[in-house]
């Protein structure tokens, strides 16, 4: 099937990361994500899921889509929604980035923002389920993709993992991906496990977020992590849970763009920090591979902005500077 530009979605590049890491003995792959048409990974299930509903009748003619999402979910089910036609309403919060909402009114989705988050959990991703099924109930002929929960959001993953396995000739030691809905990381732990593969699967997972049984707290950046545990989250989904904070992965980013010229999002960094903090313990000449879920362009505001950073962090600059970094990109090229 020729779908325009959804079928460009998937078959991203998996790039080796030689530097990021100090003096690897190990083999590290990143997946780039970023690279799909509608900036990140969740592309793959929000096109999933809803040619899902058309395929099922769950989505027919005169249709509205409705879906909360802190980014990137809605950015791919508005690309997807255009391309159908679909009429899609996109709730957000405040902690939604500039960038983000722009990017939803430019695909044309109509961008409803919850300003409060719920009173009784304190938490804006409770006040915006509670706003998609108030508009659920309100207007005729909806259809909530519900990402959190929905069966076509891992499966989109299959063909993820597929792909990382295939570049890699069938041989994956160690596989690193961040969570939120966890429809990545289950989707390609089940791929994992229906082929038999020994890949020890972490969990990279935010300081702050319950989903792992982290005490629930504050969060900076969207997209990684959750304040409710997801329908989709397994116990077995991963060997090991690593906990990152928002700051280390300020710090994981700011080191990737700087040593493999690869701008990408929150989440990226986290991965990368969670493989630097067990690098020890990986067996030399093992191959690993991580998912680079989204570009940077997001973050500009944020993660990539000197003055934001001190804001909340404070000088923490020379956390991503080291005057060894020229000398080792030279040799590398020699």
């Amino acid at each position: 099937m020729n779908d325009g530009v959804l079928s460009a979605i998937g078959k991203t590049p998996l790039v080796r990361l030689s530097r990021v890491i100090p003096d690897p003995h190990f083999k590290l792959f990143a997946k780039l994500e970023g690279l799909n048409p509608g900036g990140s990974t969740k592309d793959r299930p929000a096109v999933s899921i809803i040619r899902h509903g058309i395929e099922s009748g769950s989505i027919g003619p005169g249709t509205v889509v409705i879906e909360s999402s802190s980014g990137n979910m809605g950015v791919g089910l508005a690309q997807a929604c255009t391309y159908y036609g679909l009429r899609f309403i996109c709730v957000i919060d405040p902690k939604a980035t500039a960038q983000n909402m722009r990017l939803l009114k430019a695909y044309g989705a109509e961008v409803d923002v919850v300003m409060e988050p719920d009173e009784t959990t304190g938490e804006y991703l409770q006040a915006r389920l509670n706003r998609v099924k108030s508009l659920l109930n309100s207007i005729e002929n909806t259809f909530w993709p519900n990402q959190y929960s929905h069966r076509y959001n891992p499966i989109a993953h299959h063909q993820t993992m597929h792909e990382i396995v295939t570049e890699l000739g069938g041989r994956v030691d160690y596989f690193f991906c961040a969570t939120s809905t966890c429809g990545t990381i289950r989707g390609c732990a089940e791929y994992i496990r229906r082929h038999n593969m020994r890949t020890r699967i972490f969990a990279v997972d935010a300081v702050g977020s319950v989903i792992f049984g982290g005490v629930n707290g504050k969060r900076l950046l969207p997209g990684h992590g959750s304040a409710v545990r997801p329908a989709l989250y397994q116990p077995d989904v991963a060997e090991r849970c690593i906990h990152v904070t928002d700051l280390e992965c300020v710090i994981g980013c700011r080191r990737l763009v700087r040593q493999e010229a690869i701008l990408a999002g929150g989440s990226s960094g986290a991965v990368l920090m969670a493989v630097d903090r067990v690098k020890d313990e990986i067996p030399p000449d093992a191959t690993c591979a991580v998912i680079l879920a989204d570009r940077g362009e997001r973050y500009l505001d944020t993660i990539y902005s000197d003055s934001w950073v001190r804001q909340h962090f404070g000088e923490v600059e020379h956390l991503w500077q080291d005057e060894r970094e020229t000398c080792a990109c030279l040799v590398a090229i020699s």
